[in-house]
């Protein structure tokens, strides 16, 4: 490995433990994990405000709320003209953002197309976390204390958006194994079995001695 650091992108089905999976991979790799935290930089790098790369966080139809948008929550003034206030500009303040972290030092990376966004960088490991549908049925009603119906409602929602977002930005398919190095079932081992076996397969990846 080229690099002194290494970059892991998480790809996860809803309900799979993915962020968990993440954040147990950040503290196994000494590495700073990135979410939403993802947010926070890419409105920095625009000028934009936090608030509105929340309300379009992976969404293909960023423009949808541009009509919707009142001054107060622009980061400076004249943001609102700019140029590049598109779908394909703030995707653009995302993926720099990502860039510029992942030349920082060791990181996790959820979602955001990071995989793709790190493609030409050697020092990157991609997995997807997928669980059966029983499984992430109950993760999601038992965190948002809701009926299983709306769960898997929630889930099927919440994944057409997600690969939708993924498909139109990378050009390939969101889940399928041919862009991914580790495609993993969470509810097969468990949250934190599965974390130790994705490290391990990370170590050989990288030959990082334990």
């Amino acid at each position: 490995m080229s690099n002194s650091h290494i970059i892991i992108c998480v790809g996860r089905q809803l309900g799979s433990g993915g962020h968990d999976i993440a954040r147990m991979l950040a503290m196994d790799f000494g590495a700073t994990y990135y979410d939403r935290e993802l947010l926070n930089l890419a409105a920095k790098e625009s000028g934009f405000s936090e608030r509105f790369f929340e309300q379009n966080d992976e969404r293909k139809g960023f423009l949808k709320s541009l009509f919707n948008l009142q001054s107060p929550h622009a980061g400076g003034s004249g943001n609102i003209y700019h140029s590049k206030f598109s779908p394909e500009g703030l995707f653009q303040f995302q993926s720099d953002a990502i860039r510029k972290a992942a030349q920082q030092g060791s990181c996790v990376f959820v979602g955001r197309c990071a995989d793709y966004v790190l493609r030409d960088m050697d020092n990157v490991v991609n997995i997807f976390i997928t669980a059966s549908m029983e499984f992430r049925i109950s993760q999601v009603s038992a965190r948002q204390h809701i009926e299983r119906t709306a769960a898997r409602k929630l889930i099927e929602q919440g994944e057409a958006k997600r690969a939708s977002y993924y498909n139109y930005y990378t050009g390939k398919r969101w889940g399928h194994s041919e862009s991914y190095d580790l495609c993993i079932d969470s509810s097969i081992l468990g949250l934190q079995p599965t974390e130790q076996f994705i490290a391990d397969f990370i170590r050989r990846r990288f030959n990082i001695k334990s």
